[in-house]
This record gives structure tokens, C-alpha cells and sequence, in this order.
């Protein structure tokens, strides 16, 4: 039972942001590409998760990636860790801000009114006074928003079957640089690191531990093969219409009240995970770098949302950025950790990886910054 658990909950925290965005992507460089994307990335996030999960086995309990880097590599290491997940785990913040305020926009707008701007200012004041009281509940409310959205998701699968074309699956091109546009978004969205450690203490007794390499593998292909499914039905019903966020649009298909249920448990689940990033944020900032709690609050909400106000809202951008650089740079520490703990032989499969890797990083920060 744990081990079923523990594949809910990895394949439930996946599901997240990057998942809205795969639809569009795909509707820019085609089916083909972005399926070889999803397999080739999903058996490598498969493969850093499961040298992450062998780390957390080798490593002193209730420490984290920054704590592993520490143990393994040195202070050096941690100040890397701690600056590449708390810069990635803001760029996240930032991402569900964007995604928020346009689904709260969405439902809300046709009856009250107002723009963007107003909306995504509601949805972040609430995920900030959720964030500064802490409420650990949130968990339990993710988990079953996931299932329910998932449950959403097979009804929307259901009444628009009839009006999905697969021929929409192949508009995109995929020219030029194009073809490089889903690495950081497919990155960001079969990302689960921050919960390897969580699940290995919730198995409990190493006998159970063991089992994080059956939950590893099977939560990352449960959560593909919901990203595949997700992709046929958004892009399969509206096509080169299809918005940057994926559930945008769908009422003029389906009908208000199907896109209004996926809206809905579409924003519980990214609400509930910037709620659990947020948390995180704050308590690395506070328990790990001394910051007073409302400093570290502060920091953890209102960087995001200043990003934000400064113009930074291309969601596209936000979350190819934080999967290909700051995502990356956890894998790259997490390889290193792993050749530590075993030999100098698995370099055959460490070294390609980290130069991969690598050049994800140069392209991306070339390719969107200069």
C-alpha cells in the first residue's frame, strides 16, 4: 500500500505547471518531436531520480538536496544547491502566479469583470497569507485535487471524443530552433526531486525504502502518460487555437461547464503547489539560512510576484528557463553525489548526462537572453 502511495504522490506533485504547457508546445513543433522529447527525458528523469533516490539511501535522514550536497561534495556544493532550488523554486512560484491569475481571470472575469492584472494580484495575496501561516493541511488538498482533476480530465476525454482531430497533433513544424523549445518545459515538467527524500522516509524501514525503485520509475511514467493523454485532448479538440496554458479556450468546444470544472481543479492543483513550493522556500530561507520568518515569507512571495510587475510573464519562458538552467544544475549535483557514492565506473553514464546537460543550460540562456 505504501508503495502505491508513494507513486501517487510523485506522479501528483509532477502533474503540475509544465503540464499546461505541453499542448501549445506541441502545436509548435509537432507530435513527433515532442513525444521523442517525452521518452528520452522521461527514462533520464527517470535515471536522475532513481541516482537521487540511491543518495538519499546513502545519506543521514531528514536532510534535503543542499544537505546531500554538503554531505557528498562539500560546502562549496550546498551553496550551489541552495542557490540553484531556491532561484528554481521561485521561478516555479512565479510560473503558478502566471498560470493562476489567467485561470482565476477565466472563470471569474465573465461575471465580475476586470483584467489580468487584478486577478493574478487576488490569487497571489491568497497563496501569500496561505504561505505566511504555514498551512500544512494543503498536502492532503493537493493529492485529491489531483484526483479530481484527473477525474475531470477523462469526462473532458469523454464528451469532446467525437470533436478530437488527430490531425491537430501534426501542425507544428518544428523549424529551425523550434525543435529545442520543449527541453526545459518537458524538463520542468517531469520534475519531482524535492519529494525522492520525502518518499524514502515515508517507506520507512530500508526494507520499504527499497521500494523507492519501483515508486521512482513507475510514478515518472504514470505522469508521461498522463502528459500524453493530457496533449491528445487539448490539442486534439482545439488545435491551432490552442492557448499557452492548455485549458484556456476550451468552453467555445465543450461548453462552459466541462472547461469550467477543468478550470477549477486546474487552479487547486497549481494553487496547492504554489502553496507546497512557496512553504519550502520559506523554510529553507528561515531554518537553513537564518533569515527571520517574516523576511524569509517575504522573500519566498514577493520576489516572484516583483518579477511579475517588472514584465516577466511569458509562462512559456518562465518554466523553459527554470527546467533547462536552474533544474539542470540539481541534476548535475545529484549526478556528481552518485558517482561519490559508487566508483569512478559510472562515469560511462554520468558524463554523457552532464553534458547534456550543459549544453541545455548554454542554449537556454542563449536563446532566450541574448
Amino acid at each position: 500500500m505504501k508503495t502505491l502511495y508513494g507513486i501517487a504522490v510523485l506522479a501528483g506533485t509532477i502533474i503540475g505547471a509544465g503540464l499546461f504547457s505541453l499542448p501549445y508546445i506541441t502545436s509548435v513543433v509537432g507530435v513527433e518531436i515532442i513525444l521523442g522529447y517525452l521518452f528520452l527525458l522521461g527514462g533520464v528523469s527517470i535515471l536522475i531520480h532513481y541516482f537521487l533516490g540511491e543518495v538519499s539511501l546513502k545519506t543521514p535522514d531528514y536532510l534535503r538536496l543542499p544537505g546531500f550536497a554538503k554531505h557528498h561534495l562539500g560546502k562549496k556544493a550546498q551553496k550551489i544547491a541552495y542557490l540553484s532550488g531556491i532561484t528554481g523554486m521561485m521561478g516555479a512560484v512565479l510560473a503558478y502566479i502566471i498560470l493562476g491569475g489567467e485561470f482565476l481571470q477565466r472563470l471569474l472575469s465573465p461575471f465580475l469583470g476586470g483584467g489580468n492584472l487584478e486577478y493574478t494580484t487576488i490569487y497571489f495575496a491568497v497563496s501569500a497569507l496561505f504561505i505566511f501561516f504555514g498551512i500544512r493541511a494543503i498536502s492532503k488538498l493537493e493529492f485529491w485535487g489531483i484526483v479530481a482533476f484527473l477525474f475531470f480530465l477523462f469526462l473532458t476525454f469523454m464528451r469532446g471524443f467525437e470533436q478530437i482531430e488527430l490531425g491537430n497533433l501534426f501542425l507544428g513544424r518544428g523549424e529551425g530552433l523550434e525543435v529545442f523549445l520543449p527541453y526545459g518545459a518537458i524538463l520542468f515538467a517531469l520534475w519531482g526531486g524535492a519529494l525522492v527524500p520525502e518518499i524514502e522516509e515515508m517507506l520507512g524501514k530500508e526494507g520499504e525504502k527499497r521500494k523507492l525503485r519501483v515508486v521512482i520509475p513507475s510514478g515518472i511514467i504514470l505522469s508521461i502518460f498522463i502528459s500524453i493523454l493530457f496533449i491528445v485532448i487539448v490539442l486534439g479538440i482545439t488545435g491551432e487555437h490552442v492557448m499557452e496554458n492548455a485549458l484556456v479556450g476550451l468552453e467555445s468546444y465543450l461548453g462552459n461547464s466541462i472547461a469550467s470544472l477543468m478550470l477549477v481543479f486546474g487552479l487547486v492543483v497549481i494553487f496547492t503547489s504554489v502553496i507546497t513550493i512557496g512553504l519550502t522556500v520559506k523554510k529553507i530561507l528561515w531554518y537553513d539560512l537564518g533569515l527571520s520568518k517574516n523576511i524569509s515569507w517575504a522573500l519566498a512571495c514577493f520576489v516572484p510576484f516583483s518579477l511579475y510587475l517588472a514584465g516577466v510573464k511569458d509562462f512559456i519562458v518562465v518554466i523553459g528557463v527554470v527546467g533547462a538552467v536552474m533544474i539542470a544544475i540539481d541534476a548535475i549535483l545529484i549526478l556528481f553525489m552518485y558517482e561519490k557514492i559508487r566508483s569512478k565506473k559510472v562515469r560511462l553514464i554520468t558524463y554523457p548526462l552532464i553534458f547534456v546537460f550543459v549544453v541545455g543550460i548554454i542554449y537556454e540562456v542563449v536563446y532566450f537572453f541574448l
